[in-house]
């Protein structure tokens, strides 16, 4: 079958002069892709300047910028551009750096800001002195919070602040083990346990998703105070009795926390303040210490509610311990949710022989 041209009419085999000129030439076969060692370090190279760029921008001091990898450069970097939608340079209060530092060292944990959907937005540099982490180690776990908490505390932390994106002011608290450096843990046998306390306000009229933040302060739950460490802490006061647990004496910081003057509680006994049923846990705290029958120091610590002066209860955290013919106590504030976390975790006191 003969194929004419629609111009001049002649057979296709025999002419070909009238097709356009690209359309005589035969198709070139399709190149294939090629990368070569060049395009490669090119592009390698541009993403170095890239990151490089980015890092002149961090403001942390050149020693720190020398050290970061590329994912502590990506991830600082976020942390800012999340800070800066939340807090415009703008509208952020003049601060210096020395003010910052001295009120961070008064603190008894470090502050914590998440945005709405639970990013973080910025981590105060003490964190290290609570974690072992510093902040762009602690970045390097993840970018939001659910990161660096204990996985089996997600659902839960994730109602409450649910709940507090709900009704901004409210204030909500959850206790949750955090991420530690590995030095940490092989020196205290774990990670730590803090008390997360905070809530949603509003930075910006009109509130948004982009305007909200979440406000919180991170307090480690102490394990062990020492006397030293006793003495410089708000929520701690300490008692001396008798062994039939008679009160001998009290510091005067006991009226802050539970309302009760020294004078009105020498003579009186502990078991008169505890919420009834607690009575048996502290008879089996009191035993052990009394009687030298516990093993280690958790045999002398309990978690108990005790009766405040205006009728309230209050939880508190009791470190026992025997010296000659008296036991001193050291008793620590717990918020609720401080309390239900160690009574889980407090181990069943043993029978009395």
């Amino acid at each position: 079958m003969t194929i004419f041209c629609s111009h001049c009419h002649r057979p296709l085999q025999a002419e070909m002069s009238c097709l356009p000129a690209r359309a005589k030439q035969a198709p070139s076969a399709p190149r294939p892709f090629r990368s070569t060692k060049s395009a490669s370090k090119a592009r390698r190279d541009q993403i170095n300047a890239e990151l490089q760029a980015l890092r002149s921008l961090l403001p942390i001091s050149a020693q720190e910028k020398e050290r970061l990898s590329y994912l502590h450069t990506m991830a600082l970097v976020c942390l800012r551009l999340r800070g800066a939608q939340l807090f415009p340079p703008g509208l952020a209060p003049p601060t210096g750096p020395a003010l910052g530092t001295e009120l961070l060292s008064l603190l008894p944990g470090f502050l914590l800001v998440l945005s709405a959907d639970s990013k973080l937005v910025y981590i105060s540099e003490n964190v290290a002195q609570v974690l072992g982490l510093s902040v762009v180690e602690l970045l390097a776990q993840g970018d939001t919070v659910f990161d660096i908490l204990d996985g089996r505390v997600g659902e839960d932390v994730h109602k409450k602040l649910l709940l507090a994106r709900e009704e901004p002011g409210r204030e909500v608290t959850f206790v949750s083990e955090m991420r530690t450096s590995k030095a940490f843990r092989l020196q205290h046998g774990g990670n730590r346990v803090v008390a997360v306390c905070g809530r949603f306000v509003t930075l910006r009229w009109p509130p948004s998703p982009s305007t909200t933040a979440f406000l919180a302060l991170c307090t480690p739950l102490v394990q062990s105070p020492t006397d030293g460490e006793a003495a410089s802490q708000d929520d701690i006061f300490q008692s001396m009795h008798l062994l039939d647990m008679t009160f001998i004496d009290v510091t005067e910081s006991v009226t802050y926390h539970l309302g009760y003057h020294r004078e009105e509680l020498v003579g009186q006994s502990w078991y008169s303040l505890l919420h009834p049923e607690d009575a048996d846990l502290a008879a089996a705290q009191h035993r052990a210490v009394a009687l030298g029958a516990g093993a280690g120091p958790a045999a002398g610590t309990a978690v108990l509610r005790v009766l405040r002066k205006d009728r309230a209860w209050s939880w508190l955290r009791v470190w026992a311990r025997r010296d000659g013919g008296c036991i001193t106590c050291t008793c620590r504030c717990l918020r609720e949710e401080e309390a239900a976390h160690l009574r889980a975790r407090q181990p069943r006191a043993a029978a009395p022989p």
